[in-house]
């Protein structure tokens, strides 16, 4: 495992050159705690949250590695650096991380998980892994040098999360509230088109067949065009039954989307078919994109969705051009 604790006789920006300044208008996040506590999972659920995550980098480099990424990415303004407990030193070293971020100019926050120790002992041995201050102790022992290592650091923690009882559904309840921007927590939706006579995507988590609706391919003059072509899709809107099933399918989605997030899940993939996934799939699934994008005020029974924001909703074709 990396070292990181702080180095003899300097700072953690000793020998960088000066970053006054560079990370004004950021927010760091440290994510820090006991081994087994949930540090991986929290960075995976960061990132969801579109957080640029960090893990295992130095201490002695966080700021530095906080700035470039932020030379790299001018827009950048999230960062979240795990920091794991490889020394007896660590917690001087957490200390001198969040004065070296906050001289940059960084707001910086800490986040410190913990859990008991029948938690901690009984997560390890689900996953056979070796605790970094194990030597040649017994787990145990081990936790209760990682506890003394990090005495202290929980108390200037700015959150402070005990894992032992949560389930990961918990766990991401907790950090969207604490972390999320107010827009962090809408499913993102991809419409996906596709041919039934290529196969049903095996990614979907909603599956449509719009073959009820008259093909295009039928009709000579709309044979060589697609369902981006606006003749096709006039045409497939047009026909007895488009609209009524498109405004309940968007109802359908949308009540699916809220459960989604209730549970955590911030993707959801609607494939939507025809026979070969060129003409009626690709005009509904572009039509249901632009609905969904767009702000609902329809007086749908009992107001459910008079409030909602446009989701972060696409169309993609799978098998355009196979034909």
């Amino acid at each position: 495992m990396t070292g990181d604790g702080p180095t003899a006789g300097g700072g953690p920006t000793d020998g960088l050159p000066s970053e006054d300044g560079a990370g004004r208008g950021m927010d760091v996040l440290l994510v820090t705690g006991m081994s087994g506590a949930g540090r991986g999972t929290v960075a995976r659920l960061l990132e969801d949250l579109g957080w640029y995550v960090t893990d295992n980098v130095p201490s002695t480099l966080i700021p530095r590695t906080v700035v470039v990424a932020r030379e790299q990415d001018p827009g950048l303004t999230r960062v979240a650096a795990v920091m794991r407990t490889p020394s007896a030193a660590f917690a001087a070293g957490v200390s001198d991380v969040r004065a070296g971020l906050e001289s940059t100019g960084a707001d910086v926050r800490l986040l410190f998980l913990d859990a008991d120790d029948a938690a901690l002992v009984r997560r390890y041995e689900q996953v056979r892994r070796r605790h970094p201050f194990q030597q040649n102790g017994t787990l145990v022992d081990a936790i209760a040098r990682e506890r003394a290592a990090l005495a202290g650091v929980s108390e200037s923690a700015d959150l402070a999360v005990d894992t032992s009882g949560l389930s990961v559904t918990a766990l991401r309840t907790i950090v969207d509230n604490a972390f999320a921007q107010p827009a962090g927590t809408d499913v993102q939706i991809t419409l996906q088109s596709f041919g039934f006579k290529y196969g049903v995507p095996i990614d979907a988590d909603l599956v449509a067949d719009v073959r009820f609706l008259p093909n295009p391919y039928w009709v000579a003059d709309l044979r060589e065009l697609t369902g981006r072509d606006a003749p096709v899709s006039q045409y497939v809107l047009d026909q007895p039954g488009a609209d009524s099933w498109l405004e309940a399918y968007e109802r359908v989605i949308r009540l699916t989307a809220q459960g989604y997030t209730r549970e955590g899940k911030r993707y959801m993939t609607v494939a939507i078919g025809c026979t070969g996934g060129k003409h009626r799939s690709v005009a509904m699934s572009t039509e249901l994109a632009r609905r969904l994008a767009c702000a609902r005020d329809d007086d749908w029974p009992g107001g459910r969705f008079a409030d909602l924001t446009p989701f972060d909703a696409r169309a993609v074709h799978r098998d355009l051009g196979r034909e």
